[in-house]
């Protein structure tokens, strides 16, 4: 069975080599995919803000879906002390400011208004992989499992990844949360 630092350093590897032009092309096709996802009749979206360095899945693509369907949009501001996240609903007034892990965070004043995690109906979540079971891997700290956590049970959960799942199951933990979709460049998966 392969680990999760394999699988870690598997997929690092993977993401290392695709370039800038590819990582747009590849999160647009991304975007278009989840178009086709029955999840567009909810209110409030949560949606991680992509860490260029770590070639993520660009996430403005469907940032300006849920922009053009007037949804509430969540964005996550994470405390590296606690490893939890706060949550804060985008606005007209949010500005935002990149952590020391470059990831884009809202910038706390008067006009934010931070959002309990059990309200949010979709969780976009970042990953480096995942299975044919829903399982995914993350970075390893644990943030997006804490939260999932804290979301209420019918929270729909998507993973997004450039790549198909992986074909040996992902070594699942207790607190480890499972997808109910992944959307890849060339299909859906539902767990």
């Amino acid at each position: 069975m392969i680990t999760k630092p394999e699988l870690r350093k598997k997929y690092k590897a993977l993401r290392s080599n695709l370039t800038e032009e590819s990582i747009e092309n590849l999160s647009l096709k991304i975007a278009n995919n989840a178009l086709k996802l029955p999840i567009w009749n909810f209110e409030k979206y949560h949606i991680f803000m992509p860490i260029v360095e770590q070639k993520e899945v660009n996430t403005y693509y469907i940032l300006q879906i849920l922009m053009g369907k007037e949804k509430d949009i969540v964005v996550s501001k994470t405390d590296f002390q606690t490893l939890f996240m706060r949550h804060f609903l985008v606005t007209e007034h949010t500005k935002f400011r990149y952590n020391t892990y470059n990831i884009a965070e809202p910038i706390e004043d008067f006009n934010s208004k931070i959002i309990d995690s059990n309200t949010i109906e979709v969780v976009f979540v970042p990953l480096l992989a995942f299975d044919n079971q829903g399982n995914r891997i993350g970075y390893g700290k644990g943030f997006y499992d804490r939260f999932l956590q804290s979301c209420k049970p019918e929270t729909l959960i998507i993973g997004l990844s450039f790549f198909e799942p992986e074909t040996t199951l992902i070594p699942a933990e207790t607190t480890d949360v499972a997808l109910q979709y992944c959307v890849t460049p060339s299909k859906i998966y539902q767990f």
